[in-house]
């Protein structure tokens, strides 16, 4: 009986846990959507003061003076309309992203698909010591390697072009690494029978070893998006020209004048990354689980 209690007890902790992260998750997310519907004028009210005696070195931040709110006095659509119709700027870095973004992750997957296919079929003495070397570049922190990225881009005419970012991104290990593991676990007999009846290697990819990791491609596709889609230091370090900047640098670098602006971007920001979740949080479960139910 004191077990059951104990458990009763233990699992009511959890569960209050849980719920007080999920409120600091969300916290975040439900303000900025919150106060994107609010005015200019209430927005200056709750943090007009949030940046003040400012100096040429740093800002000084003063929370007494910020009032956070969560229901807006009025409701307005103010802000979007400055975002989505009086000022293009911020629509031509959304797309941007989107440019930046959607090509890195279509080809990095393809990339990683074909490459991961070969450390995973091909026996050679030196595949050990390449996928090693991808190992230590995924753990590798990205600024390392942002300089020699620099660097090859300015020998090449590379510089505030999209190239500059896309062209590396495309070769990045992360994908390669973990859908290797994937397709290592795909049983022998599979290809083996595809064999026997007369298969090639492109058709052993694409109707064994695609289909069956077709979750983890899927998956690791979305991590892919969102780290991309969320890059900072790379436009600002290859691409000089503001015009080429994604909306994360927008983001980044957000002033006491735009906060009102900043929340109303902020949603339209996260709006591809929730509905690529939303589409694909299946294939995320079951990417994270095993990619397809495959069984040894």
């Amino acid at each position: 009986m004191n077990i059951k209690k104990r458990r009763k007890t233990l699992d009511i902790i959890v569960f209050v846990f849980i719920l007080f992260a999920a409120f600091m998750f969300l916290l975040p997310t439900v303000l900025t959507i919150a106060n994107s519907f609010m005015t200019s004028n209430e927005i200056s009210a709750n943090y007009g003061a949030m940046f003040s005696n400012m100096t040429e070195s740093k800002k000084v931040f003063i929370s007494k003076d910020v009032n956070l709110k969560f229901i807006p006095d009025k409701v307005t659509f103010e802000q979007y309309k400055a975002v989505l119709i009086q000022n293009s700027d911020y629509l031509m870095k959304f797309w941007n992203s989107v440019m930046l973004t959607v090509p890195i992750t279509v080809f990095q997957m393809i990339v990683a698909i074909l490459t991961s296919y070969g450390f995973s079929r091909y026996p050679n003495k030196f595949k050990g010591i390449i996928f090693f070397s991808y190992l230590i570049l995924m753990i590798m922190p990205y600024q390392v390697t942002l300089v020699p990225n620099f660097l090859v881009a300015e020998k090449f005419n590379m510089l505030d072009t999209r190239r500059a970012i896309i062209l590396p991104a495309i070769f990045s290990p992360f994908s390669i690494f973990l859908l290797t593991k994937v397709m290592k676990r795909i049983p022998i007999s599979y290809v083996e029978a595809a064999k026997l009846d007369g298969a090639g290697e492109l058709k052993i990819l694409t109707k064994i070893y695609i289909p069956l990791c077709k979750g983890a491609i899927v998956s690791i596709a979305m991590l892919v998006f969102v780290d991309y889609w969320n890059m900072v230091e790379q436009p600002i370090v290859l691409m000089k020209e503001s015009a080429l900047h994604p909306l994360s640098v927008f983001l980044s670098q957000i002033n006491t004048e735009d906060v009102g602006l900043a929340f109303a971007v902020g949603v339209v920001y996260m709006i591809p990354t929730v509905l690529m979740f939303l589409y694909g949080e299946d294939y995320l479960v079951e990417g994270i689980t095993y990619s397809g139910g495959i069984k040894g």
